[in-house]
C-alpha cells in the first residue's frame, strides 16, 4: 500500500510537467484556442492559421497522445475538437499569471479566411 502511494505523489508532478511541456509550444496554444470554438479539420485549421498541414498534423498528432483532443473522421477529412473544456480555463488562468492584458487572439476575422477551406463544414455553409 504504502509503495504505491509513493509511485503516485512520485507520478503526480510528472504528468502536470508533461502536460506544461505539450501545451508549451505556440503553435499547439493556437490550436487548441482555434478548437475552442469548436470542431475543426486539418484543412480549416490550417486556412484559419495559415500553417501547412504536415506541420499541423504533427502538433495535433502531440495533442492527442496527450489527451487533449480527440479525433473523428468523415470521408477523408479528420475532425478534432478539445476533450475537455477545462484545458480552455488552464490556457486562459496562464494568460493571467503572464499578466497578458486581453484573451490571446488568433486572427482579426475569422470569416474572410474561411472562404479558402475546402472541408465539408466550410463548403456546404456556401
Amino acid at each position: 500500500m504504502t509503495n504505491m502511494r509513493t509511485r503516485q505523489i512520485v507520478q503526480a508532478p510528472r504528468k502536470v510537467a508533461r502536460l506544461l511541456r505539450i501545451l508549451g509550444q505556440p503553435a499547439r496554444l493556437r490550436i487548441l484556442l482555434a478548437l475552442a470554438e469548436g470542431e475543426a479539420c486539418v484543412c480549416h485549421l490550417e486556412t484559419l492559421m495559415g500553417l501547412r498541414q504536415a506541420y499541423l498534423s504533427q502538433h495535433l498528432m502531440a495533442l492527442r497522445k496527450a489527451g487533449l483532443v480527440i479525433d473523428r473522421r468523415e470521408g477523408r477529412f479528420i475532425f478534432y475538437r478539445l476533450k475537455d473544456p477545462k484545458t480552455l480555463e488552464l490556457i486562459r488562468l496562464a494568460e493571467q499569471v503572464s499578466s497578458i492584458p486581453e484573451p490571446i487572439q488568433l486572427f482579426e476575422t475569422q470569416e474572410s479566411k474561411l472562404q479558402d477551406c475546402v472541408c465539408p463544414s466550410c463548403s456546404s455553409a456556401t
